[in-house]
């Protein structure tokens, strides 16, 4: 029996360069976030607008969420321990999860109060609602066009980027709703514009949600097809069998696999480990590998080497 395993793709200097650049475009966007942030809640405040609160009160959890992803971006580049054998690759799924979560409670809260405001309609200056509005969604787009690259790949910058994105929503319907209240005095269209930022939110968030939980319970990642590579491993020269072939992610942009391959009699396993590995890595992209070559007759169990003690 050989064991074989691959690790060199995982921990890459380019690698390491893209997750540098992605946490600077994090920590400019925290900066931006930031002085609005103040500007937005003060606006609000004054303006009288909930649509216009509710986008500060998005960008306020947009501010903590660049903050928890820039902390997890740091301690993910952290080298693994005697205990923890993969790192800290997962923090940053972690932290996807939490803004996954802080996304949904925001759009359910500001669904409540806008119902609220259905039955108790509130006066709102329209033209300092437009105004600040259309400062909020400059800074916002800014902020999408600095992590639109990163977040392809990485969950950690897309759930940061998905709160940018419901924001730059919001920040676009409070300025349809304040135009609204500006010309025509309709005041309730600031509850509806609200309900629609909401819905924008959950919308984001749940698609967020699910890819971190299938990320936590290890499923196949997406854009891989199991048959399709055990398909592929089965079609090499020497194997008679593939069997136990796990595929996961450990974090995003680092797929995994393991797998038991049975070989014919008189196959030289160095040579199977190396075509498996290059055909994984090729055709695949999955540069984490670890691969049980097993000669015909193997038994796992052990049950005929005679090895077990007792």
């Amino acid at each position: 029996m050989n064991t074989h395993h691959s690790h060199e793709h995982t921990h890459s200097h380019a690698e390491a360069k893209t997750k540098g650049a992605a946490t600077r475009s994090l920590i400019g966007v925290l900066i931006l976030s930031s002085v609005y942030m103040v500007v937005e809640i003060l606006g609000g405040l004054w303006s009288g607008s909930l649509a216009l609160l509710a986008d500060a009160g998005h960008m306020t959890i947009d501010v903590a969420a660049i903050a928890l992803s820039i902390f997890a971006a740091w301690i993910a580049q952290r080298p693994a321990t005697s205990e923890k054998t993969f790192g800290y690759f997962r923090a940053e799924i972690l932290a996807a999860l939490v803004n996954g979560v802080t996304l949904v409670v925001i759009s359910l809260c500001i669904s409540y109060q806008a119902w609220q405001r259905f039955y108790t309609p509130h006066s709102v200056r329209g033209e300092w609602m437009t105004g600040i509005a259309a400062g909020g969604l400059l800074v916002n787009l800014l902020g999408l066009a600095l992590l639109h690259r990163h977040g392809q790949h990485n969950l950690n910058t897309r759930g940061v980027w998905l709160h940018l994105l419901t924001d730059t929503l919001g920040s676009i319907a409070a300025i349809v709703a304040g135009f609204l209240v500006w010309k025509w005095d309709w005041n309730l269209a600031d509850p509806i514009i609200s309900i629609l930022i909401s819905l924008f939110i959950l919308y984001g968030s749940w698609r967020l949600l699910r890819e971190c939980v299938d990320v936590l319970l290890e499923s196949v990642p997406k854009g891989l097809d199991v048959r399709e590579i055990k398909m592929a491993l089965e079609a090499v020269s020497g194997v008679i069998e593939i069997h136990d072939l796990h595929v996961w992610t450990v974090t995003s942009g680092i797929p995994s696999l393991s797998v038991h391959v049975g070989l014919k009699e008189s196959i030289d396993p160095g040579i199977v480990l190396s075509t498996v590995t290059k055909l994984l890595s090729e055709r695949f992209h999955i540069d984490h590998v670890t691969i049980q070559v097993e000669p015909k007759g193997f038994n796992h169990l052990g049950e005929d080497c005679n090895l077990m003690k007792t």
